[in-house]
C-alpha cells in the first residue's frame, strides 16, 4: 500500500501500511536519520517531529495519523527558532553526547515559536519527556533562555 506524506515541505510517496510507525518510514524509506530512535514507546523524545508545528512522538504515530498533516523533522526545520537555538546550543555548549538533541531542538524551536519568552516552568513543561542520558537539563534550559534572548534581539 502506498501513503503519501508532506515531509519537510516535500511530498513523499512511501510503499507502508497505516499502522507503520512514522519513524520507521522516516528513517527506514525516507532515509532522514536525524529523527532518533530511543525508547519505541514515546516515554524518551528522541524521535520528536513536528506535526502541523506541534512537537509529537513519531516511534508510536502511525502513518494512518498523519494523513495530509505536514511533517518537519530536524533535518528540514527552519526559521529564526531553530537558528536561535543552534547559536544558543554552540555558545553554551550545551551538547554532551548529542543523541538525544535533534528531539530536544524540534521541541524547543516549537516552544520559542509558541512562546517567545519563556519562564523555567514553561520551558519544563513544553521539554518534558525529551530525556538526555547526559543530564544537561540545565544547559538545555539555559540554551533555551538564550535563543529567546537573541530572538528578541537583546543578545
Amino acid at each position: 500500500m502506498t501513503t503519501t506524506l508532506q515531509v519537510n515541505g516535500t511530498t513523499q510517496t512511501v510503499a507502508a501500511t497505516p499502522d507503520t510507525p512514522l519513524l520507521w518510514v522516516l528513517r527506514g524509506d525516507l532515509q532522514m536519520t536525524g529523527t532518533k530512535f530511543g525508547c519505541g514507546m514515546a516515554l524518551c523524545g528522541a524521535c520528536t517531529v513536528q506535526i502541523d508545528g506541534q512537537p509529537t512522538r513519531s516511534c508510536v504515530t502511525p502513518l494512518s495519523a498523519v494523513g495530509t498533516r505536514s511533517v518537519t523533522t530536524i533535518d528540514g526545520l527552519q526559521g529564526p527558532e531553530i537558528t536561535a537555538l543552534r547559536q544558543a546550543w554552540t555558545e553554551l555548549d550545551v551538547v554532551q553526547c548529542g543523541y538525544c538533541q535533534s528531539g530536544q531542538l524540534v521541541s524547543a524551536s516549537a516552544l520559542l515559536k509558541a512562546t517567545p519568552k519563556p519562564t523555567d516552568a514553561e520551558i519544563d513543561a513544553a521539554m518534558d519527556g525529551n530525556l538526555c542520558r547526559c543530564g544537561t537539563y540545565p544547559r538545555i534550559r539555559a540554551g533555551i533562555h538564550r535563543a529567546a534572548v537573541l530572538l528578541a534581539g537583546a543578545g
